[in-house]
């Protein structure tokens, strides 16, 4: 063979390849199938992904190759043969065709004949290929193995005696979650897949191996046998779980929906989707969910003196409110997860009833540095791209999984990963180095963290941080930090919309809604909040609610809501409505309205721009999506800054970080989410010295308490606790009391 390239033109890293007569340029040490692929050119497999690395164990993509006039002596695996100057490939001549059917036939061997009763009917790749690489009669007339299933948990579901041993799952499970659970037991026709141990799936993203997996082997647990892929429509819409807005979309039957299931985008969640966003669809059919409006003014011996009334009444009444109202009198409080569209409105009304007592920072306890969400300064993409990492005050594995999964991948590329922490969270990458430190001196170790010379460094500021008493400092100390190293400063917003409601103006010119809640207003409104468990100090907010007139947009009727409420009017949840999020790194996503409104319900900016009419406030004359959007833009805001959080006194500094399946309303009502290993209850996590100190044991039950909220926990130790700290998670009833608590005091119950 000639050393001279068969193209000379080409780049010096590129070679010439003939793939079914057609001349093509490809990256020297890809693969055939990589070449194909990027060609058009269709190749058989099962066992390839081009997420994951290349296996080539089930030998469905075999093709005749020739090199220098020279052809191989036998079929060549697509997925790992590399291509080579000059080398001619052939996928469909008679060699390689027999070839992909005799594999074929050998992987239907043991293969069920449960077609027509498989959830992955209508969408299976066995299924689509055997119809051209299959044979009509079998002939092999031995019995069909049988591999026993496993109960891999409540969101995956399994029949084991389906798989082709593709090992997809592996794959995902080993390299791209990290936690390999997943792998091959027995040898030769034995082979089996399982975790071994018999455990479920505690990763925070195992719904990717219902996706990846080509058979029906692994399927979605919650959607099984509920309809068959033909019967769905797909409508694009968001996840709205946590900040960086995953692409989904949603599977659809007359208004319902019944399964989520990722949509591809490179520059945010690639293919992948996190659990949490895959399975939450499942709360909005909740027995409490609000689809008709309620007044509390009927017979307090029914229903607490809730009634049920007409849209007109109930909005006449919500004007009367706010009319009342009006002015510093009034407070707007808004869930961060509220669209764009929907803040916009929001910011509108407050405006033009004189209030600036506007907020949508409702979690956060120190707002004394007026700091709002900023998106990131790199892509997320870039993120895997950087040398160095520092990650301050986060469970990233649990607050955004596949943000953690960008870091994964940047610490397989070797960037060295740093973790400022008060307790030290799982997560799946190798660490560079850790500083464990309670959060009263979280900023004191990050600014004494040394990370050598970093040319691509990323500093990733965490919720733990961002919501706790001490942020405002810690924030600083990320800014200084990021600054003297030349590091990319990446703030995760506190909501899945925090960064589009702070550029349209959700925020206060006066009280913010700590504020608003230490120095009460005589009427709220509540914009898509549960009061009981969305705020930064529940019982402050529940007392300050409790004792003024509310006028609630909820989704939910839930018992916190009907205790401080005077009207509920039923709005829409982000998947069934048209709506416009933003997210981290400053990117505007559309989301499409997928499922039907319950009842009564009418999308938010619907029923704001009626409560509009009833005040007859200018600004509202649009009459559909289109117009509201034209007449929007992002605004700037001389933002208040709130009072400084007081974190003197006694005890254990308090560590709050948000449980993973119980960071919204909606993610709290999914029955599957909250049946996950992950979700493991309200409870108090000790360092074992502390619990020694306070006399306490693993199982006890313990009096955590500061002067403002009490709360009685069972006990955990666990030495990933910075010494002299106490870690709970919020979203809890439980929780609730302790959630602003800068310091507690521990004893036996």
């Amino acid at each position: 063979m000639s050393a001279q390239p068969v193209n000379p033109n080409l780049p010096p890293d590129h070679v010439t390849v003939f793939i079914d007569g057609q001349e093509l340029a490809a990256p020297k040490g890809a693969m055939i199938i990589h070449a194909a692929d990027k060609a058009g050119i269709p190749i058989p497999r099962f066992c390839y992904h081009e997420k994951l690395p290349i296996a080539a164990n089930c030998r469905m993509c075999l093709v005749d190759t020739e090199v220098g006039g020279r052809a191989a002596p036998k079929p060549s695996p697509a997925c790992a043969t590399p291509v080579m100057d000059g080398m001619k490939v052939f996928t469909r001549n008679d060699k390689a065709l027999k070839a992909q059917r005799n594999v074929m036939e050998f992987l239907l061997i043991n293969h069920p004949l449960d077609c027509p009763i498989c959830d992955q009917g209508g969408e299976c790749e066995l299924q689509d290929l055997s119809l051209g690489y299959g044979r009509s009669v079998s002939r092999f007339v031995e019995r069909k193995r049988v591999v026993a299933d496993e109960d891999l948990g409540p969101l995956v579901a399994t029949e084991m005696t389906r798989c082709i041993q593709c090992t997809r799952c592996v794959r995902f499970t080993a390299d791209i979650a990290g936690t390999y659970e997943l792998g091959g037991m027995q040898r030769g026709e034995n082979l089996q897949i399982g975790t071994y141990d018999g455990k479920p799936l505690t990763t925070e993203l195992s719904g990717n191996v219902i996706d990846v997996c080509p058979v029906g082997a692994l399927t979605n647990k919650v959607f099984r046998f509920r309809a068959r892929p033909w019967e769905l429509t797909a409508r694009p819409s968001l996840g709205y779980h946590d900040a960086l807005g995953s692409n989904l979309f949603h599977h659809v039957r007359r208004g319902e929906i019944l399964r989520s299931v990722p949509r591809d985008n490179e520059a945010v969640n690639e293919c992948w989707l996190s659990d949490r966003d895959r399975y939450a669809h499942e709360g909005l059919y909740a027995a409490d969910r609000a689809g008709v409006p309620l007044l509390r003014d009927g017979d307090p011996a029914v229903d607490d003196g809730w009634r049920e009334a007409s849209w007109e009444e109930a909005l006449a009444k919500a004007a009367k409110i706010l009319r009342d109202n009006a002015a510093d009198a009034l407070g707007v409080l808004v869930h961060p997860a509220t669209s764009n569209e929907e803040g916009a409105l929001l910011a509108r009304i407050a405006g033009a009833l004189g209030s600036g007592n506007l907020d949508h920072r409702i979690a956060q306890a120190d707002l004394s540095d007026g700091a709002i969400a900023e998106a990131f300064a790199m892509p997320v993409a870039e993120i895997e791209q950087a040398d160095a990492i520092v990650i301050v005050g986060s469970n990233l594995r649990h607050e955004v999984p596949l943000l953690h999964q960008r870091v994964r991948k940047a610490a397989k590329r070797g960037a060295r990963v740093y973790i400022v922490n008060p307790v030290d969270f799982d997560v799946a990458f190798a660490v560079a180095g850790k500083r464990i430190a309670p959060p009263s001196r979280l900023a004191d170790a990050l600014a004494g963290l040394d990370i050598g010379e970093a040319a691509h460094a990323a500093v990733i500021v965490g919720a733990v941080a961002e919501s706790g008493p001490h942020a405002a400092a810690i924030r600083k100390a990320a800014a200084e930090f990021a600054t003297a190293r030349n590091a990319r400063l990446c703030r995760i917003p506190q909501g899945a919309n925090a960064l589009g409601l702070a550029r349209h103006g959700v925020l206060p010119a006066s009280r913010d809604a700590q504020a608003m809640l230490r120095d009460p207003r005589s009427a709220y409104v509540l914009y898509g909040i549960e009061p009981g468990l969305d705020f930064a100090d529940q019982r402050l907010a529940l007392k300050a609610l409790g004792d003024a007139q509310v006028v609630a947009f909820s989704q939910f009727a839930c018992a916190s809501t009907r205790r401080v409420a005077d009207v509920i009017l039923p709005i829409g949840a982000l998947p069934e409505v048209d709506a416009t999020l933003t997210n981290l790194e400053g990117r505007d996503q559309v989301a499409s309205a997928a499922g039907k409104l319950p009842g009564q319900a009418r999308p938010g900016w619907r029923v704001l721009r009626a409560l509009a009419g009833e005040l007859a406030l200018p600004g509202f004359d649009f009459v559909d999506l289109d117009g509201l959007r034209a007449g929007i833009a992002p605004v700037a805001v001389d933002v208040a800054r709130g009072a400084a959080v007081a974190t003197a006194g006694t005890g254990l500094d308090l560590v709050v970080s948000q449980a993973i399946y119980r960071g919204d309303a909606v993610v709290r009502r999914a029955a599957a989410l909250q049946a996950h290993p992950l979700s493991t209850g309200p409870r108090l996590m000790l360092h074992p010295a502390d619990a020694a100190a306070a006399g306490l044991a693993a199982g006890d039950m313990a009096k955590v308490g500061n002067g403002i909220g009490h709360a009685t926990l069972p006990v955990e130790l666990d030495d990933r606790v910075a010494t002299g700290s106490a870690w709970v998670e919020a979203g809890h009833g439980a929780t609730a009391p302790l959630a602003a608590s800068a310091k507690v005091e521990v004893a036996r119950a």
